[in-house]
């Protein structure tokens, strides 16, 4: 890395955002810590600097991926006083670029692209706004990407049931992965299922998206999974975040990811994760390959590996979310009327989700505890974030009597006025899938008594 391209004076638009590239990138390169060179200065004048390895910093920990080593700029001579460094970033308690102990941190730690490295608030802005510029021109968004239930399935080889043993005669080999979906990961004591579609889905999305892996799992965990998935850093490069890199317990958030919300979209199958973050969220159908997995959720059936089956690839949740995906980027890019740096793609999800029940009305029956503020409901809000209408009352321009017991009044009222009666599942389906589903397919029968 050459002295034009270090992280040396927060003020330029590039240099520390350069860094930070290659950094997440899938490979950095490193020129010679003793190199010296002459650069010049805001005032136009010269001043020699030498690279250095932030050899004050101690024993540095072999850093996570690929950004092995850390530079700083030393000036040979007094920096004046207008050079006063801002300290965007520090490594143990140190400036990443003129050296100087920082003692009150503030900003957001990013231990995914070097352990113990902060960024401070202002440095972050400038970089997210330098770096969504970028990623428009190459028209680019960012993707978040869950692991488990989303991108793949594991079970802690001690959990697999006896159905389940013939699966450590089928699995790939770890020396050549990118053919193989099924893995013994013997370090970390799992069996791992890839999703089914998975290896073209994150082909075909990385050509439109900036990825990210963001997981609840611990960081040994996450980089694993990330050789599976994507062995030759092609997706992800570094961009590997775990729960031990978030700034809030048991949540996710975008403050750990240098790209802007307005371009960000998540894919996830828990909600609940992403509590400040929703309206970026694409929520996952979840997959459960393994008996262990179907149990922590309370299914009480067999899994697909016990019935030696599997998710369908062109028709699966991986396929389904792909296509929604393009149209995003297209509508995105190059349907909306606003100019580019301005367009917001929540806005775009949000439209596009309206569309799935658009000109449906829906009263539901037995379907919330008396007592509930109907409103509050998780599938009234879906419903409506879907565009369809929803009321407690019936009325002639109902379409839809959405319960669970065929035997009640407002069931028995859909029948006879010829209306849709359907189970709940009808609308989480069409959530999932991003399209009206066909009402016959999600049928209501008499509870009985």
């Amino acid at each position: 890395m050459s002295v034009a391209e270090s992280p040396v004076h927060s003020s330029s638009s590039d240099d520390f955002t350069g860094f930070l590239e290659r950094a997440l990138g899938s490979g950095s390169s490193h020129s010679s810590p003793d190199e010296e060179a002459d650069y010049e200065s805001d005032d136009g004048s010269e001043r020699s600097t030498k690279r250095r390895k932030v050899e004050n910093l101690g024993s540095i920990e072999e850093t996570h991926g690929s950004t092995s080593q850390v530079f700083v700029e030393e000036n040979s001579e007094a920096s004046p006083k207008k050079d006063i460094c801002t300290h965007p970033g520090s490594v143990k308690d140190l400036c990443i670029v003129c050296g100087q102990r920082v003692d009150e941190k503030s900003g957001v730690p990013l231990g995914y692209i070097h352990k113990d490295f902060w960024l401070n608030n202002d440095e972050i802005d400038r970089v997210r706004s330098t770096d969504i510029k970028k990623s428009l021109h190459l028209k680019k968004l960012y993707l978040v990407l869950d692991l488990d239930h989303t991108l793949l399935n594991s079970t802690h080889l001690n959990h697999m049931t006896a159905e389940e043993e013939y699966l450590h005669s089928q699995t790939d080999s770890l020396q050549d992965v990118s053919n193989g979906s099924l893995f013994r990961v013997d370090v970390m004591h799992m069996m791992t299922k890839l999703r089914p579609f998975v290896r073209k889905f994150l082909k075909e999305a990385s050509e439109m998206f900036e990825m990210y892996i963001y997981t609840m799992g611990e960081r040994a965990y996450a980089l694993e999974m990330a050789k599976l998935l994507d062995p030759r850093k092609e997706y992800f490069g570094d961009r590997v975040i775990s729960r031990d890199d978030g700034t809030q317990k048991h949540q996710k958030g975008l403050d750990v990811v240098l790209g802007h919300e307005s371009a960000a979209l998540i894919l996830d199958d828990t909600e609940n994760a992403w509590t400040k973050h929703k309206d970026n969220l694409i929520l996952m159908e979840r997959y459960h390959f393994f008996r262990s997995s179907c149990h922590q959720f309370g299914f009480h059936c067999k899994s697909l590996s016990e019935l030696k089956s599997d998710e369908s690839e062109p028709e699966g949740a991986l396929a389904t979310v792909l296509e929604v995906l393009k149209r995003i980027h297209n509508l995105f890019f190059y349907e909306s009327k606003d100019n580019l740096i301005d367009r917001d793609v929540r806005q775009v999800l949000k439209t596009l989700r309206k569309e799935i029940l658009k000109g449906c009305k829906i009263v539901f029956s037995r379907v919330f505890p008396s007592k509930f503020q109907a409103e509050n409901h998780q599938l009234w809000k879906m419903a409506e974030q879907l565009g369809a209408s929803c009321s407690s009352e019936l009325d002639p321009f109902v379409t839809h009597v959405v319960s669970t017991d065929a035997g009640t009044e407002k069931s028995r009222w859909a029948v006879k006025e010829k209306k849709f009666l359907v189970h709940p599942q009808w609308i989480e389906a069409s959530n999932y899938m991003w399209l009206k589903q066909a009402e016959d397919k999600f049928p209501v029968r008499q509870t009985k008594t």
